[in-house]
């Protein structure tokens, strides 16, 4: 499985952005796909995630109301529009899958991408 992610850039705070992440090979029918970020010297936070089968979505604090994952079911491909987006936004964005249907909030994603940059400025 490969994830390609796209979006992001330097936006002002206020602004939105959406950022997808489009999955390749063999991802199977139950899975689960998610968005973290990592700021400079910080660690990697979990933002978001949605099951494929269910559409369930959960985020994290602090991006609750702000945030919105969705997913595309032709395309096998997740977006993560962010709204009212804040200087502390600014991070690397990484899409991940977990085949196992289980991670969720936790690090242990099989798969990741590349990683995304977004920097808000103030």
């Amino acid at each position: 499985v490969q994830l390609q992610a796209s979006g992001g850039g330097l936006v002002q705070a206020g602004d939105s952005v959406r950022l997808s992440c489009a999955a390749s090979g063999r991802t199977g029918t139950s899975f689960i796909m998610a968005w973290f970020r990592q700021a400079p010297g910080k660690e990697r936070e979990f933002v978001a995630a949605i099951s494929w089968r269910s559409s369930t979505t959960l985020y994290g604090d602090a991006v609750k109301g702000r945030f919105t994952i969705s997913r595309d079911n032709a395309k096998t491909t997740t977006s993560l529009q962010m709204n009212s987006l804040k200087p502390e936004d600014t991070a690397v964005y990484y899409c991940a899958l977990d085949p196992a249907n289980s991670a969720w909030k936790n690090l242990r994603y099989r798969y990741w991408g590349q990683g995304t940059l977004v920097t808000v400025s103030s």
